[in-house]
């Protein structure tokens, strides 16, 4: 009886420990996917970022109108922007607000 146990201890504790080790497998194969995409995210957050600050700095903004707009654009005050709302035959103009300022 005593060698029964032992033997069924024995068998269960490698058992358990064949499970344990195939779910740690598991986990560490999750862990390094998701580590992955994190990597591959952050290579394309780095290259919009990138291009964001490149092509929306004031400079590149000016190279560009002076390239592919020449005299079309001119200069507004942002006072001056208005928003228009059409329904079927009415025409709304309103003021632009802006985010500090109360309705």
């Amino acid at each position: 009886m005593k060698k029964f146990f032992v033997i069924s201890l024995i068998l269960f504790l490698i058992l358990f420990t064949a499970l344990i080790k195939n779910s740690t497998k598991r986990i560490d194969d999750e862990i390094f996917l998701v580590k992955e995409n994190i990597k591959d995210l952050k290579k394309d957050y780095e290259k919009v970022k990138l291009e964001h600050e490149y092509l929306s700095s004031a400079e590149k903004l000016l190279e560009f109108q002076n390239l592919y707009f020449e005299n079309e654009l001119i200069k507004r005050d942002i006072q001056e922007i208005k928003i228009i709302h059409k329904n079927l035959d009415n025409i709304n103009i309103t003021e632009l607000l802006f985010n500090n300022e109360n309705e």
